[in-house]
Order: structure tokens, then C-alpha cells, then sequence
């Protein structure tokens, strides 16, 4: 399958330490020369002989290999009373495997110039994995040790838990953050999605290696796992390291049932705090990846706040009255929910005439739609930045890990940009009225006392 991506713009994005300096380099060549050519590019599916399923894109513009994978099973995973345990999993797996211990583990990816990370999402739990090409061998051992031998050692146990607990903390004293994790709560009470992710000082200390070590069997499991690869490496080499790295892991695993769960509407709810400005969050229900008209609500949204300096709310709030620098909203589909949410921040005073606004906007979007003008405006702006998407081998690797992970198909970059071409004006009028007509968003501020101003 074959896919024409135009790059017109280099974006650097890697942050690898000064270590990893020749990666980097490497990384920075695969770009340029991605941007200064009309590539095409062309995912092969790789089965391993064990049955270990990979999407590949070869490219052998420089010797480096990015992966990128997931397993089914985020912070939703976490049980009652271990908040943040999945989280805490994440910071572990690069602290010590097998007869390395946390030191040694870090100097070997050191020695080996290469990265690795891990991350988890609400559903999923992501590992990122980048080396050059002729360390492949060791660098994908690492990666097994990483996953199949973790130590969790008390030592560099205790050390991330001290980290994530100062992590916590100064969450609480961030507005936005503060904001984001009561919205959470707002529209999902009572459900895994409105539990923070990171979990509390609480619950973080009472962790033990013996609930990561429980934690990582139920979730490292094969019947969930998805794999996207970029780089220096053919199929039949990928194959083989694809089953040295993920073959020993368990066939399934053992996650908790999350319930399907519709967000809270029309709730106001303020949390006074010091602050010279007003933290301003909102959600609604959105539409699954999966709706028939999730396509045309994301061009619709562009429209109204994610388009950043031409959509609506961005014009009505920070062009025409200057109540804040920065104002968007965006879809977040999850596998159990949906939701439309946006954020701005401005001063006390005119908050509430903030709020007002952004309710304004929605019932326009719902009672006229857009002109025949902004929908092409905003038609040519996604199709043309999706390119954008695919600056960099690791970039590529998200891209094919999030592909699958989202069951959108293998010719999905083929067909994206003709989906967003194929958007009428009729249909964003259509889901506009059904996403916002009757429908009020639940509003969340964090700051002084709100004080209603006239419009």
C-alpha cells in the first residue's frame, strides 16, 4: 500500500538527551531529506513466525530504526485504591531489567545510542523505541529486557514515586491542571475516566514492585499488541527481532471490563484559587472514532476551535475583545466515550463573559453553520497539514501504531484526506445541530471568584 505524502515544512521534534547526539543527527537528516522530497510511502504487514503482527515502512535515508507500540489497557486499568499504578509502570520498565540494574540498564542505552520511552494513555499503554541501525540486535534486547525482565528495584521504585508525588503536587497548583482534573471527575463521575491518571499522593505511595509486577502481566499480552516500524530494516530482519522481543509474552491478558459511559452535561462548577488569571475548561459529548460522521465533525470543529488562529472562537475572543491569547476545542474520542472539550484561560472579571461566549459560538455553529467559504478554508488547511504528520521516522511510527490502534485500516492514509474532501456544507450544518441543539457543555473554572460582565 502505497501513500503520497507531500512534507513542506521541517519540524524538529526529538528530545533525546545529549547522550543520544548522533541519533539525533541521523533523525534531523531523515527529515530534511523527507521534506525536500515528494515521498511516498509504502506500509508492508509483517507476521512473524510466531505470529507477532507488525506494520512496516521501509526507508533507508538514514541507518536509524524508530518503533512504535501499544498494548490495550491504560490508567483505566488501574484498581480501586491504586490510582496511578499503570502510570508508575510506565516510569519503571527503563529502571533496571534483567542483570542490569537501574544504573547499568541506563548506561547500556547510553553506550547503544538509542531511546526508549513509555507512556499511558486512558485505553492504551505506548512504548517508543529509536536506534541506529547497526546496534539493532543489542538495542532490541533492551527493549525485550525492558518488557519481559523489568526489576523494579526498591531503590529507583522509590525514586519515581517521588517524582510522580512532586508531579502531583505541582499539578495542584496549576490552574489548568487543577481545571482538567475536575472536569474529569465532572463529566465522569463514577467511572475510570474521571480518575487522575497519575493517581494521588495517596495512592502512589502505597505501591509496591509486587502491584507493577501484577500490573504488567495483565496488560503485556499479544491479543492486544500493535506495532508500527520505520526505518533501515527489512521485512525478514523484523520478523525474526519481532519474535526475540515480543513472542515470550502471554497470549492475553486479564484487563478490567470498562463500561461504555456517557459525559455529564450542563455543569458549572468553579474552583476558587489565587490566581491573576481564570482557568476555563468545557466538554460535551463528541462522536466515536468509528461514527459515520466523526470526519465531518472534526472539519466542523475546525472551524468553530481548532483551527487556532482562523476559527471562530478564537476571532470572538481574542481577535474582537481581547479577553484571552489563546482559546480552542478539539474531539477526544475514547474507546468507552467521546467528547467535544476546549480550554481558555482570561482574566477573573470576565470570565463569565468568556463562558457565555464559547455557549454563543456553539448555538451559531448549530443555527447557521459555516459559510461555504470557511468550509473550504478549512478543507484545504487539513488535507494540506496532514503531511505534517509524517516529518520524522518516529513521527511515522505513532502514525501506524495509532492506525491500528484506532481500527481505521491500512489504506486509511490513502483515504483520509479524500474522507475530509468529501465533507459538504450540508453535512456540518447537520452535525452541528445534533452535537449542540439541546445540548449544554459542562464548564469547569479554576480562579478568583467569577463576577458576570455584560456583553
Amino acid at each position: 500500500m502505497k501513500a503520497k505524502i507531500s512534507v513542506a515544512a521541517f519540524v524538529p521534534a526529538s528530545r533525546l538527551a545529549a547522550s543520544l547526539f548522533a541519533l539525533l543527527a541521523l533523525s534531523l537528516l531523515f527529515i530534511v531529506s523527507f521534506a525536500q522530497n515528494s515521498h511516498a510511502i509504502e506500509i508492508q504487514e509483517v507476521k512473524s513466525s510466531k505470529g507477532i503482527t507488525a506494520w512496516l515502512v521501509e526507508d533507508y535515508t538514514v541507518p536509524i530504526i524508530a518503533l512504535n507500540f501499544a498494548f490495550e489497557g491504560g490508567s483505566s486499568q488501574d484498581p480501586d485504591g491504586k490510582l496511578g499504578l499503570t502510570n508508575l509502570l510506565s516510569t519503571m520498565l527503563d529502571e533496571g531489567a534483567g542483570e542490569l540494574d537501574s544504573q547499568a540498564f541506563q548506561a547500556r542505552l547510553e553506550d547503544l545510542t538509542m531511546s526508549l520511552s513509555f507512556s499511558a494513555g486512558r485505553d492504551f499503554f505506548y512504548g517508543s523505541f529509536q536506534s541506529l541501525q547497526s546496534n539493532k540486535d543489542h538495542t532490541f534486547e533492551m527493549l525485550r529486557l525492558a518488557l519481559s525482565e523489568p526489576r523494579f528495584d526498591d531503590v529507583p521504585l522509590e525514586r519515581m514515586k517521588s517524582q510522580t508525588i512532586s508531579g502531583i503536587r505541582r499539578g495542584l497548583k496549576r490552574p489548568d491542571a487543577l481545571a482538567g482534573l475536575t472536569l474529569a471527575k465532572t463529566v465522569f463521575p463514577d467511572h475510570p475516566y474521571g480518575r487522575p491518571s497519575r493517581g494521588t499522593e495517596e495512592t502512589v505511595t502505597g505501591l509496591t514492585s509486587e502491584d507493577l509486577k501484577i500490573q504488567r502481566s495483565k496488560i503485556f499480552a499479544k491479543d492486544t499488541l500493535k506495532i508500527g516500524v520505520v526505518g533501515a530494516i527489512s521485512a525478514d530482519e523484523l520478523s525474526v527481532l519481532l519474535d526475540k522481543v515480543f513472542a515470550g509474552l502471554p497470549a492475553s491478558g486479564d484487563l478490567i471490563k470498562i463500561p461504555n459511559v456517557e459525559p455529564v452535561e450542563d455543569k458549572s462548577v468553579h474552583v476558587d484559587f489565587e490566581s491573576p488569571q481564570t482557568s476555563i475548561q468545557f466538554a460535551m459529548p463528541g462522536l466515536k472514532r468509528h461514527d459515520p460522521d466523526y470526519m465531518t465533525a472534526y472539519v466542523m470543529n475546525h472551524i468553530l476551535g481548532g483551527g487556532s488562529f482562523t476559527s471562530w472562537l478564537y476571532d470572538e475572543i481574542r481577535e474582537k475583545r481581547g479577553l484571552a491569547y489563546s482559546v480552542g476545542s478539539y474531539l477526544l474520542p475514547y474507546q468507552h466515550s467521546a467528547l467535544l472539550m476546549g480550554s481558555t484561560g482570561t482574566r477573573p472579571d470576565k470570565a463569565g463573559e468568556t463562558v457565555e461566549i464559547i455557549k454563543q459560538q456553539m448555538q451559531r455553529m448549530a443555527k447557521t453553520g459555516p459559510t461555504p467559504a470557511e468550509l473550504e478554508e478549512a478543507k484545504s488547511y487539513i488535507t494540506g497539514s496532514y503531511a505534517l504528520n509524517f516529518d520524522s521516522s518516529g513521527s511515522i511510527a505513532r502514525q501506524l501504531t495509532g492506525i491500528q490502534t484506532q481500527q481505521l485500516g491500512i489504506d486509511y492514509i490513502d483515504k483520509r484526506n479524500d474522507m475530509v474532501e468529501a465533507v459538504t456544507l450540508e453535512g456540518v450544518r447537520k452535525v452541528a445541530r445534533e452535537l449542540f441543539e439541546g445540548v449544554q457543555p459542562t464548564f469547569v473554572t479554576v480562579g478568583m471568584p467569577i463576577t458576570q460582565t455584560a456583553n
